[in-house]
């Protein structure tokens, strides 16, 4: 069973910081890409990055180039986003989810979610 745990969030001033991380098991985790998504307060779901398999290419749209870095640690089955310069339009609950930004609504396998709130 596909177990994806996100951890990290929380309230951040704009321009502030935050690390978010996603323990993934039940599955082979370096055999597959892997992609956060978002999702806004009365909005649908957003993808915001991928990364590959060896981690040899990411993506990431176009709203959060620049400000978010993702990675991965296939030794640790751990997913990583680094989020600096954090915009009020940024605030979502945040999830890792199985596969890139062209199949990750196929596999439907994401975690509970890490709410992260940008605010003054």
């Amino acid at each position: 069973e596909v177990q994806l745990v996100e951890s990290g969030g929380g309230l951040v001033q704009p321009g502030g910081s935050l690390r978010l991380s996603c323990a993934a098991s039940g599955f082979s985790f370096s055999s597959y890409a892997m992609s956060w998504v978002r999702q806004a307060p009365g909005k649908g779901l957003e993808w915001v990055s991928d990364m590959t398999t060896g981690s040899s290419s990411t993506r990431y749209t176009d709203s959060v180039k620049g400000r978010f870095t993702i990675s991965r640690d296939n030794a640790k089955n751990t997913l990583y986003l680094q989020m600096s310069s954090l915009k009020p339009e940024d605030t979502a609950v945040y999830y890792c989810a199985l596969g890139d930004a062209d199949n990750w609504r196929r596999f439907n396998s994401w975690g509970q979610g890490t709410r992260v709130t940008v605010s003054s």
